[in-house]
C-alpha cells in the first residue's frame, strides 16, 4: 500500500502592500469599515512579479523545507486563476525556471478551493504508483482581475504563492481528501474571459474584473465550510477534540469565526492570517499552512483540517497528519 505525507511547505508574497488607509484614499471606504466586515488590515500586491514569479519562490522555499534534490520532482501542480498567459501553463514554465526535466506539469482551475483540489490529484496519482514526488502550489495575481473603484471586492484581495511538497511515505498521512462543486449558475462570483471576437471587426480583446454577490457568497461559504468539516470527521469517526486546529482558506474572518461557533470548535484552534494578506485565492490555504507550521500552531504529529470554497461553485477539505 501506499501513502503520502508532506515533506515540506513554503510560501512567499510580494513586499509591497496596501493597508486598508491607503485603500481610503482610492476608493470610498476606511479602516474600520473593512476590518469590521473583513477582518482584514493589508494585502500585498504585485509590484511587477508575474505569477510565475511567486509560485517560483514559494517552490524554492518548499523545496528546501523538504530538504529534497528537485531532480526527485516528477509531478508539478499550479492552481491558479490568474496565469500569465491563456497557454503555456504556470506549472510548465515553472518546470522549467527549476530546471526539472522530464515532470508532468498542468495547471488546474477551481477558484479559492483549487490547492486543495491540486493536493487531491497529487495525493491520488502518487497513490496510484504514477509518481514518487509532486510539487503542487497556489498561486495567485488577484490584483490583475481586481476593480479598484468597486469598494465591496477591491479591499478583498491580494496577491501570493504557498506551495507543498508531498511524496510516498509508509504512514497513511494524508489521510482524507474531500472535494465538490455545485454550478455557479447564477453568477455569485465570477469574472468573464474576453468576449468572442468578430473576424471581420477584431476589436481589442478586453479583460473583465472580479464580480461577487457578497451576502449570497457568504451564506454559502457558512454552510459549506462546517459541512466539509462535519464530513471529514464522519468519514473518519473523529470529533473535533481529535483535531489540533483547523486552517480554513482565508477569505472573511466572520465566515471563519462562524463555522467555528458552530461546530463549537475553541478559537484557539482556528488559525487566521486574513489581517495580513486579505484572500489569495488558490494561494490561501498553501500560505496558512506554511504560517501555521512555522509559527508552532501545528506542530510534528498533529492532525489538522484544512478547508476552502471558493468560485464555481467549488469547496474541499482535507484531513492531515504532520
Amino acid at each position: 500500500m501506499i501513502y503520502t505525507q508532506i515533506y515540506g511547505t513554503g510560501s512567499y508574497v510580494p513586499k509591497k502592500f496596501l493597508t486598508n488607509d491607503d485603500l481610503s484614499k482610492i476608493v470610498e471606504t476606511n479602516d474600520e469599515w473593512i476590518y469590521s466586515r473583513t477582518g482584514i488590515k493589508k494585502r500585498h500586491i504585485s509590484d511587477g512579479e508575474s505569477t510565475l514569479d511567486l509560485a517560483y519562490k514559494a517552490s524554492l522555499n518548499a523545496i528546501e523545507s523538504a530538504n529534497i534534490d528537485k531532480s526527485e520532482i516528477d509531478l508539478i501542480i499550479v492552481a491558479t486563476v490568474t496565469s500569465d498567459f491563456a497557454f503555456p501553463s504556470v506549472a510548465g514554465l515553472l518546470q522549467a525556471k527549476l530546471d526539472i526535466s522530464g515532470a508532468t506539469a498542468f495547471d488546474i482551475n477551481a477558484a479559492c478551493s483549487g490547492f486543495i483540489y491540486s493536493l487531491q490529484i497529487a495525493d491520488k496519482m502518487i497513490k496510484g504508483g504514477g509518481f514518487n514526488n509532486a510539487l503542487i502550489v497556489g498561486a495567485e495575481t488577484l490584483t490583475r482581475l481586481t476593480d479598484w473603484s468597486d469598494r465591496n471586492t477591491c479591499v478583498l484581495f491580494g496577491d501570493g504563492a504557498g506551495a507543498f511538497v508531498i511524496g510516498k511515505s509508509n504512514e497513511n498521512k494524508i489521510v482524507d481528501i474531500i472535494t465538490g462543486s455545485k454550478g455557479d449558475v447564477d453568477m455569485l462570483l465570477y469574472c468573464k474571459n474576453p468576449d468572442l471576437k468578430d473576424p471581420e471587426l477584431n476589436k481589442v480583446s478586453k479583460q473583465d474584473h472580479i464580480h461577487m454577490k457578497g451576502a449570497e457568497v457568504f451564506r454559502f461559504a457558512t454552510r459549506i465550510m462546517p459541512k466539509t468539516i462535519e464530513d471529514l470527521l464522519d468519514r473518519n469517526n473523529l470529533t473535533i477534540d481529535d483535531i489540533s486546529g483547523v486552517v480554513s482558506h482565508q477569505a472573511n474572518q466572520r465566515i471563519i469565526d462562524k463555522a467555528g461557533r458552530e461546530l463549537k470548535i475553541h478559537k484557539s484552534k482556528l488559525f487566521m492570517n486574513i489581517s495580513e494578506y486579505g484572500n489569495t485565492s488558490a494561494a490561501s490555504v498553501p500560505i496558512a499552512i506554511d504560517e501555521a507550521i512555522k509559527s508552532y500552531f501545528l506542530k510534528k504529529g498533529d492532525k489538522f483540517i484544512t478547508v476552502a470554497f471558493g468560485g464555481g461553485l467549488t469547496w474541499g477539505g482535507a484531513l492531515i497528519t504532520l
